[in-house]
This record gives structure tokens, sequence and C-alpha cells, in this order.
């Protein structure tokens, strides 16, 4: 299997930041660049989903307890859309925006609003997961 390699200005779109950024990361000794068949500067794939995985920010989780769900997103609410019966909430969790539907009582018994924090709970048995 040939693994990838990212570009530094692949990397710096993937995180968010500019090619300066990236190149400081190489020479700080954070990534390891490579030449790729052009002759460019590249970081292999597998070791920029280390890195990647290193650099996540995480809340702190307001709530307490064992689960077992594993995949929890702490954000704050931007947006409630309400009927009669259903829901609409918006989240925004760093970087990731969450959207869940649910009953609207739940949504007033959680007095859910923009502003509030929350957190998302994703336990799914089914994750679409594409590649470009």
């Amino acid at each position: 299997m040939i693994v990838p390699q990212y570009r530094m200005s692949q990397i710096a779109e993937l995180f968010g930041v500019s090619d300066d950024t990236v190149r400081r990361w190489v020479e700080a000794g954070a990534l390891t660049a490579v030449r790729d068949s052009g002759g460019r500067k590249a970081v292999e794939g597998s070791e920029l989903a280390a890195f990647a995985k290193s650099q996540a920010p995480t809340a702190r989780d307001p709530s307490s307890g064992d689960r077992s769900a594993r995949n929890r997103f702490v954000g704050l609410v931007t947006d409630v859309v309400c009927d009669r019966i259903m829901a609409q909430v918006e989240m925004q969790c760093g970087p990731h925006r969450v959207v869940s539907l649910m009953s609207a009582e739940a949504a007033r018994d959680l007095d859910l609003e923009p502003g509030v924090l929350a957190v998302a709970v994703v336990k799914s048995t089914h994750v679409v997961i594409e590649t470009p």
C-alpha cells in the first residue's frame, strides 16, 4: 500500500493555518518533511494523522458519570428551530458543526437556546466515511 503524502499547502488547508505555520512546525521538529516525487516538501499521511490527533483541542466535559458513548462534543448551542413536535438544534463544537433533531419537548426541558453550553453525545452503529 502506498502511504499518502501531503504538501505544505495541503496541510495548511487541513489545519486552517498558513503555509508558514506548517513550515515552522517542520523546523521545530513537530512534523518530519520528506521530498515527494516532484521534489517538494511533504509529510507522510500516517505522521500527519498522529499529529492531528495530538493537536485536537478538547474542552472540559461539564457532565459527570460513566457512560459507554465515547463520541462527546462539548460546545455552544448556536441555533434552535422548534415547531410543535420537533426541534433542530445546532451546536458549534470547536471547528465542528453538530446538528441534532429531537423532540420539541426535550429541547424545552433542556432549556436549549443560543449561547447555552451543551454536550452532543453520538452513539451510533452506522457512521459514513468518505474519501475525496
